[in-house]
């Protein structure tokens, strides 16, 4: 891939492009076959990028007219803030293709959205395991040290 990558907002006709980089991502987390997300949640997430009153956005990397990465954020209230922040729920590029910057352009895209919707604040978590991930992020953000807990309900 020598060709220059855009990274720009998703388009309906993205999908089937888009798919397989989200069952990627998926696949990524442990997410696939037996474990896989139910086929009503994707579809509802492909949904909400284009519903104006949904805060869930999406940014895609194109190269050579083929998607190459994705991105999805949420903009959402904060006690400690008086404007939105920017939760970056999903970051992926096919492993091929990896260390070639398509993810920070990414990850700073998002930056440039949060600042034009007034966010003070631009945050995400990964996997302690993900070590080519967090050589990323530790280039573009700073880790403060928290752990996530969470309760399925």
């Amino acid at each position: 891939m020598s060709d220059p990558v855009i990274v720009r907002s998703v388009e309906p006709r993205d999908y089937p492009q888009w798919r397989p980089l989200w069952d990627g991502y998926n696949a990524f987390y442990g997410r696939e076959g037996d474990t896989a997300l139910e086929e009503t949640i994707t579809a509802a997430t492909w949904e909400r990028f284009f519903q104006e009153a949904e805060p869930v956005y999406c940014f895609v990397a194109e190269a050579s007219g083929r998607l190459v990465g994705l991105t999805h954020y949420i903009f959402h209230r904060s006690t400690t803030r008086l404007h939105p922040i920017c939760y970056l729920q999903d970051l992926f590029t096919p492993p091929r293709l990896r260390g070639r910057g398509i993810g920070r352009q990414l990850i700073l895209k998002v930056y440039e959205a949060a600042k034009a919707a007034r966010s003070s604040r631009v945050y995400w978590q990964t996997q302690v395991t993900n070590a080519p991930g967090r050589i990323l992020y530790d280039n573009v953000g700073r880790h403060h040290g928290f752990i996530v807990y969470s309760h399925e309900l």
